[in-house]
């Protein structure tokens, strides 16, 4: 059972018995794994708040060949996103990002690009500009549908709804980091368009409902 130590992002915990948790986390070197985490319910634990949603963290796991869920050991904590729960709209956003990576990444498959843009989005959320959660969602939308593979141009793309201005808009965002983007005035409505299209594009890849994009509608 060989022990590994990677840089990881908890995408999603499970209850798991009377005290254990399944955790399904994305590596930066051996891609989405899932796991369990023995004993991490309980108050003493040796994962402490590592498994947080989104938590960025060196994780010691161990693997049997053959074996679905692999076994974590410990954690240690390197970014938490804690300070973003006090603000609704940055909670809400978290809660998608991580549904999203957890249903478009492909098991075992490292994706060190989807890893760089977890962390540039959350990155640019900590800075915590006015906005930055739309700008960050819509980045992140736009993102993670290229990285899988199925953006189709959106210059030409025959669906009437997608305005000129978000077009535009995604041109500048598949050219730039988030952080060097143009200085725009976010709200709510700023490329709604874009994202509802988005999204679309991504439940029907992954054949599925997603369950937060109601949650950011309702913001």
């Amino acid at each position: 059972m060989p022990g590994r130590v990677s840089e990881t992002y908890v995408l999603r915990t499970y209850p798991f018995r009377e005290s254990d948790l399944i955790v399904s986390f994305f590596t930066r070197d051996q891609g989405k794994l899932r796991g369990v985490a023995r004993h991490a319910r309980k108050p003493k634990n040796s994962f402490g708040s590592g498994l947080e949603r989104l938590s960025l963290v060196n994780l010691a796991y161990s693997q049997k060949e053959n074996r679905e869920l692999v076994n974590l050991n410990s954690c240690d904590l390197m970014q938490s996103q804690f300070d973003l729960l006090t603000d609704f709209d940055a909670s809400v956003a978290l809660d998608y990002i991580a549904e999203v990576s957890e249903h478009m990444l492909p098991p075992n498959e490292p994706n060190e690009r989807f890893f760089r843009l977890l962390a540039a989005i959350l990155g640019y959320m900590h800075e915590r500009t006015p906005g930055c959660v739309w700008a960050a969602v819509t980045y992140f939308s736009l993102w993670a549908t290229r990285l899988s593979g199925f953006l189709p141009d959106l210059a030409t793309h025959p669906d009437r709804n997608l305005s000129p201005s978000s077009r535009n808009l995604a041109g500048a965002m598949l050219r730039a980091h988030i952080g060097d983007l143009p200085a725009l005035a976010w709200n709510r409505g700023t490329a709604l368009d874009l994202r509802r299209f988005l999204i679309r594009e991504m439940e029907e890849h992954a054949e599925r409902r997603f369950q937060t994009p109601a949650m950011l509608e309702s913001l």
